[in-house]
């Protein structure tokens, strides 16, 4: 039994850091990412009526999540950090088999010119560059189930936090990206377990470092710097 796994594609976001990825797929749907395929999946055969679906299960690896040693129990986030469950009982990022799954909404596909197809989706959580093993078709008679419980999760499913982003500092992104930006933000990208009191965080996503401070639970955009500016460097 071969037990390999093949990387079919990689997607491509615009988070090229952790901090900041939506903590589950489809909370932002502003965020877009593109899905090119590698070596022979590259062919449009294989994605022939894909089109036909409105979403999919995207199967993925946590490639900057790897630990030696996996423990059985974890401290989710949502928790405070402090109560743990066990591993099969939450979506930690470190897992056995370091894999993902992601549901993404299907918003384009697009053949370059030599004829290999992108799929352009919505609502990713994912790592710019990161590995794709499979990708499946969402199937709403099967797949959805309005009456799950959720537990922990599903008491932190609105969890969020208003944001004051100044009009002459959204100018200075794109209008593409001004909405995603702000999606991103309304979730709180901090760590549940450690939000430090009048700390400049840096924010980095499509090229753009967006810094931002938290009090009284308000988050404030301070400053939007451009990565790519002679002398830019990360917030520590």
């Amino acid at each position: 039994m071969n037990e390999k796994l093949i990387v079919v594609a990689r997607i491509h976001t615009d988070f090229p850091e952790k901090f900041g990825i939506p903590r589950q797929s489809g909370l932002v749907p502003s965020v877009r990412g593109e899905i090119h395929f590698e070596g022979e999946f590259r062919n449009p055969d294989a994605v022939r009526g894909i089109e036909e679906y409105s979403h999919l299960w995207l199967l993925w690896g946590f490639s900057k999540a790897r630990k030696d040693i996996i423990n059985l129990t974890v401290a989710p986030p949502r928790l405070g950090g402090k109560e743990r469950k066990g591993i099969f009982a939450t979506r930690s990022p470190f897992r056995p088999n370091s894999i993902g799954l992601s549901s993404v909404r299907l918003e384009e596909v697009r053949y370059e010119k030599n004829g290999e197809p992108v799929l352009v989706v919505s609502g990713a959580d994912m790592l710019d560059g990161t590995p794709i093993y499979d990708i499946k078709p969402y199937l709403p008679y099967t797949d959805a189930h309005p009456e799950a419980e959720g537990s922990f999760g599903e008491a932190h499913k609105e969890d969020g936090i208003t944001v004051i982003f100044p009009e002459e500092l959204k100018r200075g992104l794109p209008k593409e990206v001004q909405q995603a930006v702000f999606e991103v933000l309304s979730q709180d990208p901090r760590a549940a377990y450690n939000k430090k009191p009048d700390y400049i965080y840096g924010m980095n996503y499509a090229g753009y470092d967006i810094r931002f401070v938290v009090a009284d639970g308000v988050l404030l955009v301070k400053e939007v710097v451009d990565t790519h500016s002679s002398g830019w460097k990360r917030v520590k």
